[in-house]
Formats: structure tokens, sequence, C-alpha cells
């Protein structure tokens, strides 16, 4: 029996921030592909793509590096990155009226509708793994599943975070990311391509504690 086919499409700042949240920082350094790989039956589920949708935080020269430097990363593993931008917007305060200029991502949602849409459309597989907790994608996955009655959605939650229900309703058997599903699938301190090249360095940042 052909094994379903299975393509996961990430939330890269959803994953992120719940990340950020453990203060555990070398748990960033994740390999998304091998994270993907926890949820399926090996014998009966093959990854076929895995996509990665963030946006660079340009005006943040360190983050924007290690950013960098962690996108080169996925691509070795075969994590296809699909990046949106910042747009800058003035904010402005009411009780104090201080004013600033602060950012707001834009396109992964839209991204992640169009692929998730497009990959269905093309038969690219059989069940999709969203990961993700925003209810902004509820509408896209309703329009997925009733266009697709034949694909199966599977809706997992980023780690200490709870299920979005708008999103869960349309999922059989909603998951989660557990911390021992990151510390198990981490990237190497040197990422090296098919060709022997170095083509990232895990940043300082994000180095785990050192052993006893």
């Amino acid at each position: 029996m052909a094994k379903k086919r299975v393509a996961c499409f990430i939330d890269g700042f959803n994953v992120y921030h719940s990340i950020d949240d453990l203060k555990k920082p070398w748990l960033k350094w994740v390999d998304l592909k091998k994270l993907c790989s926890n949820f399926i039956d090996p014998n009966q589920h093959e990854i076929v793509v895995v996509y990665y949708f963030s946006a660079y935080a340009t005006w943040k020269p360190a983050a924007y590096s290690r950013h960098q430097q962690y996108v080169n990363a996925l691509k070795t593993t075969g994590v296809v990155p699909v990046m949106g931008h910042f747009k800058a917007k003035d904010k402005y305060c009411l009780k104090c009226n201080a004013r600033w200029t602060g950012h707001e991502e834009k396109e992964s949602d839209v991204n992640i509708a169009i692929h998730m849409l497009n990959e269905a459309w093309k038969d690219g597989y059989d069940i999709a793994f969203l990961i993700s907790g925003d209810s902004d994608l509820a509408s896209a996955v309703k329009m997925l599943t009733q266009s697709f009655p034949e694909k199966q959605v599977k809706i997992i939650a980023p780690v200490n975070r709870y299920h979005c229900k708008e999103l869960a309703a349309f999922s059989k058997k909603p998951a989660k990311i557990l911390e021992l599903h990151l510390q198990r699938s981490l990237l190497p301190e040197t990422v090296i391509d098919s060709n022997g090249h170095v083509v990232a360095n895990r940043p300082p940042e994000y180095a785990p504690p050192a052993g006893p």
C-alpha cells in the first residue's frame, strides 16, 4: 500500500515566539523537518514537502543575521522558506501622546493559505500538517476541507500553546509540540550541505547549556 503523502506548513513566528517564551534559546535551532517527523508513522506516511513561512526583521542586525543563518540551515534539510516582509507603521499612545514607528509582519497568513490550497489543487499531498495557532487561518482551512474533502488536515499547536478552537475544529486528531520534540530535533552546531560546504553555524546565543 502506498504511503500517505504529508505536506507541512509551518507558521514561523507562531513557532518562534512559543519557543522564546520557554526561555530556552537553544531550542530555537530546531530542524523543522525532523520536528514534523515526530507526528508521522514512517510505515504509513511520507513527508513530501515542508514549507516555512516567516519574514526578516531587517532593522535588527543581530536578529536578522541569526535568522539568515537559520534559514540557510533549514534549506539543507529540504525545507522551503517562503519569506514575507515587515511594514513600518506609525504608533501613537493616547495616554501619553508618545509616537514611534512599529513594524507589522505581512504576507505570512496569505502565503500559508495560498500554498496549502495550491498544493491541494496540484494534488501534492494527502495530509496537510498546519503548525500554527492563528485563528486567521481558519477560513483558508475551511475552504480547503470543503473543496478537497479527500484531503486530511492535522492541526499541530506550537509548544506551550493551547489549540485554537477555530482551527482544531477541522482536524480529526489535533496534536501539540512538546518540549521533548524540540529537544530531539535540533540541528547540528555546524550545518554542511551535500557538497561538504559549511552553510550555517549555530549562533552563540543558541548554544545549549554546558553539561555538569
